[in-house]
């Protein structure tokens, strides 16, 4: 392709570090895809005449045809896709498939076709988001009065319910959705038509092409168009973040479904076995969706380190960023499937989790808020007269709400019958009205809410 400035052809080393036809063969769909939209551009501009468009269009509809078989072979000695696609034309159709490369770069023209496979990804993803969700609304449906600890430091905090806690990870990958939302829109714009750096000199039209290929607009500045992967970037950042997320659920998937908590049982469908201890269950779907967040930050790490120090315009640095970007996109998509079926498929221990939730003192902030609004004392002193009743109650190895009156008007002397209206786990539940908060009515509210968004 480009032989006649060179009197040799690459050495084999060069060969094998230039090529990137093993991993850019994902690209071949949207290459030709692009390639398509450019040459029915070209014979609209009349830069090209019909019949060679025409030629041009019956061959890649041909090409399509094979990859979607599995038939189309690819060479290492055409380096990328953009050359192996354009060789299969030239092997079907003969001097019009050189026409199709008029007004165009391989440049922009990969900043085109990653731009359309990123695209689409987010698209799918969105979609596996979506499903995570309902999922998890279904869970928070089923167990929308089911009582649990809720833990800060994972030592028990206050009662909450299962279903609050379920809907707090709707609230999570629902931002994963905005956020992917956000970098979709910026990404959708169309750099073909940018060539190498500059421009063209050819009279492209590239609002056809943006428009065929279903792009908001063409790229403002053809020099940032080719030099641009801030939206695999933003792909990458948007992945690690949700990444993340599910990583944070894991850990309590994997936590809860031990012996020593007993909150859930995952599914035989999502858990394995041991090869020596037969009594085991292992969470390993868990432990692998949780250790996702490696990899997929890894490659947001890798292809950042990659972009800091490259001028403008196109270096060969950034055939580095599609290998980072296809194995994030495919940890991501595997790691919001198989925590989806983990979450349709496990089993909640009701008991369980209201038994956890009568220990540990849950009710603590509940009792220095009653001192507060039936004594009128201040929250500093309040919170000291019911951390020395923990103290007591600890002492006594019962709960708040088995100590005796007497034993607690010897802490202070004001308090009076009426406390213990306060000390149950399901009265503080109750209790919790506010906007956004762990009773039952709230949380319909809210599980009403977020189907009502997802139809």
């Amino acid at each position: 392709m480009w032989g006649g400035r060179f009197s040799t052809g690459p050495d084999a080393i060069m060969e094998a570090i230039n090529a990137s036809i093993e991993f850019d063969k994902r690209l071949a769909p949207e290459d030709i895809e692009s390639s398509l939209a450019h040459a029915e551009m070209l014979a609209e501009t009349g830069i090209i005449n019909l019949p060679d468009a025409n030629a041009i269009k019956q061959g890649l509809e041909e090409i399509l045809a094979e990859l979607e078989a599995g038939d189309l072979e690819f060479s290492t000695a055409l380096e990328d896709i953009h050359m192996n696609i354009e060789s299969r034309l030239k092997d079907k159709i003969g001097e019009p498939a050189g026409r199709l490369h008029t007004a165009r770069s391989r440049n922009d023209q990969v900043a085109t076709d990653f731009r359309l496979w990123v695209r689409g990804q987010i698209d799918l993803i969105d979609q596996n988001l979506v499903n995570l969700i309902r999922a998890l609304l279904d869970q928070a449906q089923s167990g929308i009065s089911w009582i649990m600890p809720g833990f800060t430091h994972l030592q028990t905090a206050q009662p909450i319910t299962w279903g609050h806690h379920m809907m707090a990870y709707v609230e999570m990958f629902t931002r994963d959705r905005s956020r992917f939302k956000d970098a979709r829109a910026r990404m959708n714009e169309c750099p073909l038509g940018s060539a190498a750096l500059a421009g063209t000199s050819f009279p492209i039209d590239r609002n056809y092409t943006s428009s065929k290929l279903k792009f908001a607009r063409p790229t403002a500045n053809s020099l940032d168009a080719v030099s641009d992967r801030d939206f695999a970037l933003e792909f990458l950042a948007s992945s690690s973040i949700c990444a993340m997320h599910l990583s944070r659920l894991a850990e309590e998937l994997v936590i809860w479904s031990s012996a020593q908590f007993k909150f859930i049982e995952l599914s035989d469908r999502f858990s394995t076995g041991s090869s020596i201890m037969p009594q085991k269950k292992n969470p390993d779907a868990a432990e692998l969706v949780r250790a996702k967040i490696g990899r997929i930050l890894g490659a947001n790490i890798g292809l950042m380190t990659v972009m800091k120090g490259l001028p403008l315009a196109y270096s060969k640095d950034m055939q580095e960023d599609k290998e980072q970007v296809f194995d994030a996109a495919d940890s991501l998509r595997l790691a919001l499937c198989a925590m989806e079926g983990m979450i349709k498929d496990l089993t909640a221990n009701k008991e369980s989790l209201e038994k956890a939730a009568k220990s540990g003192f849950a009710t603590a902030t509940d009792l220095a808020d009653w001192l507060v609004r039936v004594l009128n004392l201040p929250f500093r002193e309040a919170h000291h007269i019911t951390g020395e009743l923990v103290r007591l109650a600890e002492q006594l190895e019962c709960d708040l709400s088995d100590l005796e009156l007497k034993d607690m008007q010897k802490v202070h002397a004001d308090i009076t019958e009426d406390v213990f209206t306060v000390l149950s786990i399901e009265n503080s539940v109750k209790s919790r009205s506010s906007y956004g908060g762990t009773c039952p009515e709230e949380v319909q509210f809210q599980i009403d809410r977020w189907k009502k968004e997802l139809e």
